[in-house]
């Protein structure tokens, strides 16, 4: 992609917010570094959702990711950044077909920051870390002056490990794939929008937010056999911005059928209300997983059966006609493009 250095003349928030703007800040930042891999694994180029280490000697292969979480409120409908910052980052090692092993953690806290908020998101964040049987190995922490930062933010590492024969990646979908979303769409985005000061939206929606650890362990046997090819939590950019990536990545073109795509009304009801689009809003507990057509239905049938995937919906194919573009059959039967959001439209969204 062509860098647009009128963009970068000073950074926006859209630069972060998982779109064509943020695609121009990673590439403008990773461009120069001289080695970009180790052991040809999976590196920064392939901008994937982490990077894989591979093992010399063994069939094994580690995983790293790295994620920054500044949501706004810290305390959502659903969640809090302490738990976020743990399912964020687990879920990243989750879609690479991982096992998580354990995170590193760091605190950018705020001076003037209230003592009794910090001791619950970090009660949160050990909460969640111990129920998913994760490590917290190392960590740092700093205080910025009041003033210089809006209250507090968590970096994480997360570590997995994962069979060298397992090939899912972003860049590893076929023709004819068949694609499975785990779940409706925008829950995180438009609850959290909600809870905002200033809007005055009364609803009990609350966010997605949750481990893919279920969804995960019921197809362990197709990731194994490679019968998946790829999978993607679709959070900044929300669907749109996840299934664009895809088809880019791979030159193919992707077709979905937006009859299939579950939206609870209070979201769709949301975003009418502000003008925005569910398919760009972020997610924090939905996946979205390409298979092999001839075990697709046996993969849905046993997302399905866990409790956090009992909305799946197979919604679309891969095809090689019209590369690199996403198209949206419509409800009323037209078709037209799905394009890649500029950037998340809400700010601070994780």
């Amino acid at each position: 992609m062509m860098i647009d250095k009128e963009n970068l003349k000073v950074i926006r928030l859209a630069h972060g917010a998982g779109g064509i703007l943020q695609q121009e800040l990673i590439n403008f930042i990773t461009k120069d570094i001289s080695k970009k891999n180790i052991n040809n694994g999976i590196g920064i180029d392939e901008l994937d959702d982490g990077a894989t280490i591979p093992i010399e000697n063994t069939d094994k292969e580690f995983i790293i990711t790295a994620d920054g979480h500044t949501i706004s409120p810290i305390i959502f409908p659903g969640g809090d950044l302490g738990k976020l910052s743990i399912y964020g980052t687990l879920n990243d090692i989750l879609m690479m077909g991982g096992t998580p092993l354990a995170l590193t953690s760091c605190y950018i806290i705020e001076e003037g920051f209230n003592m009794k908020k910090l001791e619950n998101i970090i009660n949160s964040f050990n909460k969640a870390s111990s129920e998913e049987d994760l490590a917290i190995i190392a960590g740092d922490t700093k205080v910025m002056p009041k003033g210089t930062l809006n209250g507090i933010i968590i970096t994480t590492t997360g570590i997995g490990i994962r069979d060298r024969k397992i090939k899912i990646a972003d860049n590893n979908l076929k023709i004819g794939d068949v694609i499975i979303l785990t779940g409706s769409i925008g829950d995180h985005g438009t609850a959290l929008m909600a809870s905002r000061e200033g809007f005055n939206i009364s609803t009990d929606l609350q966010s997605d937010l949750a481990s893919l650890t279920p969804i995960i362990c019921s197809v362990k046997n197709e990731i194994q056999n490679n019968f998946i090819h790829s999978m993607k939590d679709p959070t900044r950019g929300g669907i749109a911005g996840a299934l664009n990536d895809w088809a880019k990545k791979n030159n193919l073109g992707i077709y979905i059928d937006e009859e299939k795509i579950p939206i609870k009304n209070q979201v769709q009801a949301i975003c009418d209300m502000l003008g925005l689009d569910p398919f760009n809003i972020a997610c924090e507990g939905r996946a979205l997983i390409a298979v092999d057509p001839n075990y697709s239905k046996e993969v849905l049938k046993k997302i399905k059966e866990t409790k956090l995937g009992t909305d799946a919906e197979i919604i679309g194919i891969v095809k090689e006609e019209n590369p690199g573009n996403v198209f949206l059959k419509t409800i009323v039967g037209g078709m037209r493009f799905l394009d890649m959001p500029l950037g998340e439209p809400i700010p601070r969204i994780c």
